[in-house]
């Protein structure tokens, strides 16, 4: 497995080790033990998602505030999508900078989130499906939301128009008004 931390060093993409022949493709898409060994992480993953979308669907930017914080392993199954993570943590130097990535069924790239990220996609294909483990349960009260379009993060997000957003990320809050993770 190959670790590369982005922008944001506390953001990782992990690429798996591929094994291929003449049959296909075989490869290890978790294992707890090589992801600790590799990322020096000591987290427990308590839930799994499974988003399936179609094109110019664009989910996000969701959080969750303590003690329902989670940090997010993500990875597409099928499809491409650009994943988008934007640091909201305070005391962060990187405090409202964001990453992005293309992650894809092809390229079988991993993103890591920690905890103190709000997160979002938009798929580019014709469709995709997109799994995440998180490290807490989902808590509707604790969820937040920021504005995919805010004026302040300026997220060059590679639109074809128009998109797709569910009523309840289009009230999503200005970066500005939202509470930092501390």
């Amino acid at each position: 497995m190959k670790i590369t931390p982005l922008n944001i060093p506390d953001v990782l993409i992990i690429e798996p080790k591929l094994f291929k022949d003449d049959r296909g493709v075989f490869f290890e898409s978790f294992n707890l033990e090589a992801f600790r060994d590799a990322t020096k992480l000591n987290v427990e993953f308590v839930q799994e998602n499974h988003s399936i979308s179609n094109k110019n669907v664009l989910r996000g930017l969701h959080y969750q505030m303590p003690p329902y914080a989670q940090g997010k392993l993500v990875r597409v199954i099928q499809g491409e999508v650009f994943d988008v993570a934007v640091d909201i943590r305070k005391s962060s130097p990187f405090f409202g900078q964001h990453v992005s990535q293309i992650l894809s069924a092809q390229n079988k790239k991993q993103m890591w989130i920690p905890e103190g990220f709000a997160h979002g996609f938009l798929t580019l294909s014709q469709t995709s499906e997109f799994l995440y483990k998180t490290t807490a349960t989902y808590s509707a009260k604790d969820e937040g939301c920021i504005i995919w379009n805010d004026d302040f993060l300026k997220i060059p997000w590679p639109l074809n128009l128009p998109i797709k957003i569910s009523s309840k990320d289009i009230l999503g809050k200005p970066f500005r008004e939202v509470r930092p993770f501390d």
